[in-house]
């Protein structure tokens, strides 16, 4: 089979590699549909390996075809699935664990179920397994118009939160008010530790951190959760420690990647239970900025690495 592989200078290259082989409680899926994520960009910097057992070509994400599947699973040749991966997206092919599956919610082609895991589990998982958000709490969401933020937002809202993000435009102002925002700073033109101050907030969904993470650490609500599930703003920061005492305020670092299958599994069948059927009535959505085919593949990451998406970017290898 052919995948998207790097070469010596982290350039994509499709080259032929040996077929998956499916092993005890795998399925083999045919790919028609993949979509992008930050990791594949650092991964393509040598930054981020995927972890041991997956393919060492990137894609977090991916939607088609079950092609084999072990005795006496729920899934069956011919379904339409979309799955959760530790990488491998960009091929073919790939051989899953079965519980990594989901059904396409009825009504979605698989270039949209594609864009579906990885954004609505990561949400699913820092909102309510890690931060515990409750109806008519407040969330902060970074980064509100890329593909993770579009999907919080909108698991948010069905969680009976408000959601207060950041943006950088008036375009994706629009956006992010499309799917639900009730707050929206941009960051170029507002003062995000008034707009916190304004509206106080419980829990921040953070993929940022750098020096506002320390700035606006001590802005949270008493009992105030900030996730961290990304380092995109820096490395370094300073927290004044004594709001963290008086108002007992969480510093929580998260990422979905390095969990293990069980943790996913329990996560991916929470999402299936709670928001499918929401995709599904569509009252909430996938939202794409882009479809390419594979073999643009790096046009796809100069979007993204330049910031220029509103929703996520798809890659496709077959109709779908």
């Amino acid at each position: 089979m052919q995948a998207m592989l790097f070469d010596d200078q982290r350039n994509f290259c499709w080259r032929s590699v040996p077929a998956p082989q499916c092993g005890a409680g795998e399925v083999l899926l045919e790919i028609h549909a993949t979509a992008l994520n930050r990791a594949d960009l650092l991964q393509r910097a040598g930054k981020y390996p995927p972890p041991p057992g997956w393919p060492e070509w990137p894609g977090l994400e991916a939607a088609g075809v079950v092609l084999q599947a072990p005795p006496g699973s729920r899934w069956q040749p011919g379904e339409r699935v979309c799955a959760l991966l530790g990488g491998g997206g960009y091929a073919e092919q790939i051989a899953v664990p079965e519980e990594l599956l989901l059904p396409v919610p009825r009504g979605l082609s698989l270039a949209e179920a594609a864009a579906l895991p990885e954004v609505f589990a990561t949400s699913y998982l820092n909102l309510v397994l890690e931060a515990g958000l409750q109806p008519g709490e407040t969330v902060l969401i970074q980064a509100g118009a890329s593909g993770l933020g579009l999907a919080a937002i909108q698991t948010a809202k069905a969680l009976g939160a408000t959601v207060m993000t950041t943006v950088s435009s008036a375009a994706k102002a629009e956006a992010v008010l499309r799917v639900g925002a009730d707050i929206i700073v941009n960051r170029h033109t507002d003062d995000l530790g008034a707009a916190m101050d304004a509206h106080p907030v419980n829990v921040v969904l953070d993929c940022v951190g750098g020096p506002a993470l320390g700035e606006h650490f001590s802005r949270l609500s008493r009992g105030g959760r900030w996730i961290l599930i990304a380092t995109l703003g820096g490395e370094q920061t300073q927290i004044p420690l004594r709001a963290v005492l008086s108002r007992g305020l969480r510093l929580i670092g998260s990422t979905l990647r390095s969990r293990s299958n069980a943790v996913k599994s329990q996560v991916l069948a929470a999402v299936q239970q709670k928001l499918w059927p929401l995709l599904e009535d569509q009252r909430i959505r996938p939202v794409i900025h882009r479809v390419l085919p594979i073999r643009e593949v790096h046009e796809a990451h100069r979007i993204l690495a330049s910031n220029e998406n509103i929703g996520k970017v798809v890659l496709t290898l077959k109709d779908s």
